[in-house]
């Protein structure tokens, strides 16, 4: 198996790379929310669309949940060794 890593800290995501990432997800799955950076603006998250979400993580990297690990056509956000180690077998 190919593994590729990136720090999107360094190299940060564009607009398509999100996109594609979440496919026909809700930017919500992607978005971090227990950011202090986020609890910092101090928006509610109900009031934001996928648009909002897009365009925050588009302008800081902390918003993304991590790690983002594609495996053939799924995406997972956030997932821990445990799923991760599931998924690799």
């Amino acid at each position: 198996m190919e593994i590729n890593e990136r720090d999107f800290f360094k190299n940060p995501f564009n607009r398509n790379e999100i996109e594609g990432l979440l496919g026909d997800k809700p930017a919500s799955e992607m978005f971090n929310f227990k950011s202090p950076s986020f609890k910092k603006l101090g928006i509610e998250k109900d009031k934001l669309v996928d648009e909002d979400l897009i365009g925050l993580m588009l302008k800081e990297p902390r918003f993304i949940r991590r790690p983002v690990v594609r495996i053939g056509n799924n995406v997972y956000f956030s997932a821990d060794q445990s799923v991760l180690g599931k998924l690799l077998v």
